[in-house]
């Protein structure tokens, strides 16, 4: 019999013992029996759970496409960030043995399909990353990270945009949420310290999940705001961003990202007419592959 999980829900999450065997290398096809190293009154609940467990991957499995063109990398990455969140959720929330080694395979199953989808990294380096992150009870419950943007306009119609130095790519100023602050407050502070420009946030425009649009690899959404320069005088962030200007929509730079998306968006926005807040619509079914396409000008 292989060696147990030695985690402990009261210890920091960052020194948990163990981390180092995470990785089980298991299959889903593979379960252990429910009662070794549970107590005999805990046999017939984790024999539920386990009965559940399997039902809830099988279910899963059932609505994945079969290996075709029906679905992308972008996908695997998808369902394989779904599986870590719920599996690290899980962890904060359990002090059963057997639930903690349970949701440690679902992590090694995660960390493959992560793999399979292009990552450069070891399945197991993925696991220990992943286990970071885990809390106990509410505090470590996974959810998608936050982003705030803002496309800003100036009296000529231009809008903002940014160089980033990481990439060279040009986008709107954007950033993580930071704490304290409402998402709008965040868009004024990204704008100015991104661009030295100041401006006033005149609506939302857009909240977009990024693993669905994507556009990242990172689970988050994306709060994009409809702003209206006040002054300021334009200044590239030091470390951020490497150039910053104003732009025509009709003439943006050539490594523009996500132009396709934004662009259309912004330019109703600046025409001054009424524009809903456009946002992602529930598939059907949830865990299927798709190939979204929106107009982002249908008003309808």
């Amino acid at each position: 019999q292989r060696s147990r999980s030695r985690h402990h829900l009261g210890q920091d999450s960052d020194a948990r013992p163990g981390c180092g065997r995470l990785v089980l290398r298991a299959r889903l096809h593979r379960f252990e029996d429910p009662r070794s190293g549970v107590s005999r009154g805990d046999q017939a609940g984790a024999a539920v759970r386990d009965r559940r467990f399997r039902h809830r991957l099988t279910r899963f499995a059932a609505s994945v496409p079969a290996m075709s063109d029906s679905f992308t990398p972008q996908d695997l990455i998808r369902w394989s960030e779904a599986l870590a969140g719920i599996a690290r959720t899980g962890l904060g929330f359990t002090q059963s043995l057997y639930e903690q080694e349970r949701f440690e395979e679902v992590l090694a199953v995660a960390a493959d399909m992560r793999v399979a989808a292009g990552s450069t990294y070891d399945p197991d380096d993925l696991v220990h990353e992943w286990m970071k992150s885990v809390g106990v009870g509410v505090p470590g419950y996974q959810t998608p990270k936050v982003a705030v943007g803002a496309i800003v306009q100036n009296e000529a119609d231009e809008i903002l945009l940014v160089q980033r130095s990481d990439s060279g790519v040009w986008l709107y100023p954007t950033g993580w949420a930071d704490i304290g602050y409402s998402p709008a407050e965040v868009a004024v502070k990204e704008v100015s310290e991104e661009t030295g420009i100041d401006c006033d946030v005149l609506q939302l425009l857009a909240v977009y999940d990024g693993l669905q649009r994507r556009f990242t690899s990172v689970p988050l959404y994306s709060l994009v705001f409809h702003c209206r320069a006040t002054g300021g005088s334009l200044q590239a962030h030091p470390l951020e961003t490497s150039d910053v200007g104003w732009f025509s929509l009709d003439d943006l730079p050539q490594m523009a990202v996500g132009a396709d998306l934004w662009g259309p968006l912004a330019r109703h926005a600046f025409s001054g007419a009424a524009v809903d807040v456009h946002f992602d619509h529930p598939r059907t079914p949830v865990w299927q592959g798709d190939h979204l396409v929106v107009d982002l000008t249908d008003e309808s």
